[in-house]
């Protein structure tokens, strides 16, 4: 979760800016969006703060075995390679904090991650001054274990507000990521009571200064407890557990603020405790907001609002799509914006991009992804035990001169990445043609409790195996964001088939629009906003049917009609110059309607004006 911060951060206890990749951060698009997040509040010089986890085992790093089962490893990060150091103590000291659990005390070490101008912190338990029993409890993120996962958001909730106290950060505004983080309201309430204030007037200064994002309408996207779980782990914070812990916060209260839209008093709703105690909420897109209003209208007072995700285009834009940007354009991605005589020139001149230049752009990161791949299934292909023969046929594998679509994101069953195998004669028909060819790549993890989701990869494994997509379908494991950055730079087409309306966002295709590629995706998420008519092609239309197995027909029949009618004609025709005019101009339009409408600059304008200034706008008779 991230702080707005009124005043100025002061030193604590970092210098120099190291660029790197930060596994701990991330298990899909929630986590990448956090990073994009804050590397767009640098940009800004927004006065932010964040806080966090330091998993030391992360997520998980993801193979895949000959038979296309995903396979599940947790290696431990090494800190020194990270560009990590420890936060400084009032008196110089390296920072620990303490969270109490009943008859005992977990401490956590607080690291800083320099993100720019602005620093995140992340606890750490994996100390010697706690007990080998409390220590992994930041080893892994999305711990399976209900209890262990419980410690975890005690941790992130009450140690991070204490880490902010001990650092002397008084921040005029919460943002609460999700509800893993909801417990520092109850921690905020306690500090409240302990310092004078009613219960009631304590939860209303809390609510006035705390806003919340709530990012699925997928019920295991929100986070619950059992109440006998919440009673014993919580409990005692809300009772108090030494002298310096009172503040007499009735457990019964935060219970009741925590009964879920379904109104079952045994389950503790993270979800629903934020929404409550939030003066502004939102939803991460237009369409996502009308699902959460509708979810969650027996919790809420107050509109949940719209505002859509971004990503940061400095981050996601190929090398060779940014040196188009910058040398034809003259643009700055960093300060791009859709106001003004500068970004009024820039957006006319983008029609007017040198043709050959942009095709030639995008074929080199074309290049570059076929060399990843390649390179990743010769790993892969390698562990698994195959000939040497079967290996050098790799090399023949991801022609750039083919039309590639990419299909890269969580694998959960909503999302249907086998969709586009619902008719294998068809598809067949497609990725065969032998004037017209199309090659397919996937990449995604499953959760490992997720075992619908891991069939799926199975399935799809075997499928690429097989005589018929061999050389055409590929499935590229561990994927991460080094995997991402290819993917979006270098395929022409970015498939995303969820069921609607239960993608609430989605990014990854923002990133591969950024790039100029082409998105074909179902009208849910940001799509249901972005697309125009002209900057890509919808998959069935906003009509949802009740009857699963007729909406999957239903919706893979529009997709193979768009791409064997719309998408494959449109990429393989060519005018006297070789050049595929007519897709051009799909790409110059995808990326003119992305580069800033789905930017995180955009996004943090939204919080700022909608959500981050009216809570830190001074309240009648208060002191700030």
């Amino acid at each position: 979760f991230f702080f707005q911060a009124e005043d100025g951060i002061r030193d604590i206890g970092v210098t120099g800016v190291q660029t790197c990749a930060l596994p701990i951060f991330y298990s899909g698009g929630l986590g990448i969006l956090a990073g994009d997040h804050m590397k767009a509040a640098s940009d800004m010089a927004l006065p932010m703060v964040g806080v966090g986890l330091l998993y030391r085992r992360g997520y998980f790093r993801q193979t895949i075995d000959a038979d296309g089962h995903q396979e599940h490893a947790y290696p431990e990060v090494d800190l020194s390679l990270l560009p990590l150091s420890r936060a400084a103590g009032p008196n110089g000291e390296q920072l620990v904090v303490t969270v109490p659990f009943g008859d005992r005390r977990v401490s956590a070490a607080v690291w800083v991650a320099q993100i720019g101008r602005v620093p995140v912190l992340l606890l750490d338990t994996d100390i010697p001054a706690n007990s080998e029993a409390d220590r992994p409890i930041t080893h892994i993120l999305y711990v399976r274990g209900r209890e262990m996962r419980l410690h975890q958001e005690m941790v992130l909730g009450v140690g991070g507000i204490r880490a902010l106290r001990a650092l002397g950060i008084d921040p005029a505004v919460y943002h609460l990521n999700e509800g893993h983080s909801a417990l520092n309201l109850v921690e905020r309430t306690r500090e409240q009571v302990a310092g004078g204030e009613t219960l009631d007037r304590a939860l209303d200064q809390v609510k006035r200064r705390t806003v919340f994002t709530i990012h699925t309408p997928v019920s295991a996207g929100n986070e619950k407890f059992a109440v006998d779980l919440v009673r014993r782990v919580v409990g005692p914070l809300c009772n108090g557990t030494g002298e310096s812990d009172t503040g007499g916060v009735p457990l019964e209260r935060m219970l009741e603020l925590a009964i879920g839209a379904e109104g079952d008093r045994a389950t503790f709703d993270m979800t629903a405790l934020s929404l409550r105690l939030s003066a502004g909420k939102n939803a991460v897109s237009t369409l996502h907001a009308e699902t959460a209003n509708a979810t969650w209208s027996p919790v809420i007072e107050t509109k949940i609002l719209g505002i859509t995700n971004g990503v940061h285009m400095p981050t996601w834009a190929g090398r060779e799509t940014r040196a188009v940007y910058e040398g034809f354009l003259s643009a700055d991605l960093d300060r791009l914006d859709t106001e003004g005589p500068e970004a009024a020139a820039f957006w006319e001149r983008l029609g007017s991009v040198d043709a050959r230049g942009w095709w030639e752009a995008h074929t080199r990161q074309k290049v570059a992804l076929g060399e990843f791949l390649r390179s990743s299934l010769r790993r892969q292909l390698g562990r698994h035990g195959e000939s040497p023969e079967s290996l050098r046929e790799t090399e023949r594998f991801f022609d750039p001169g083919v039309l590639t679509i990419g299909f890269a994101r969580r694998f959960a069953t909503y999302k249907r990445a086998n969709l586009l195998f619902a008719d294998l004669d068809r598809l067949t028909r497609i990725v065969a043609d032998p004037d017209r060819p199309v090659q397919i790549i996937f990449a995604g993890k499953a959760h490992p409790a997720d075992r619908a989701g891991q069939e799926v990869i199975r399935d799809i494994w075997e499928r690429s195996r097989s005589a018929e997509f061999r050389g055409r379908v590929f499935v590229m494991e561990d994927y991460d964001m080094r995997t991402a950055r290819y993917l979006v730079a270098g395929c022409d087409v970015w498939l995303n088939t969820p069921r609607r309306p239960l993608e609430a966002s989605g990014t990854s295709g923002m990133k591969a629009a950024a790039n100029g590629a082409v998105n074909v995706s179902i009208l849910d998420g940001w799509w249901d906003e972005g697309y125009t008519g002209s900057n890509g092609f919808a998959i069935g239309g906003t009509s949802i049917d009740p009857d699963e197995e007729a909406q999957d027909a239903a919706d893979a029949e529009s997709l193979y009609r768009i791409l064997e009618h719309e998408v494959v004609p449109r990429y393989y025709e060519r005018g006297a110059d070789g050049l595929p005019a007519a897709w051009l101009d799909l790409a110059r339009a995808s990326i003119g309607s992305t580069l800033w409408r789905f930017s995180t600059t955009r996004m943090l304008h939204e919080y700022c004006e909608k959500l981050y200034l009216p809570a830190a706008a001074p309240q009648p008779g208060s002191h700030r």
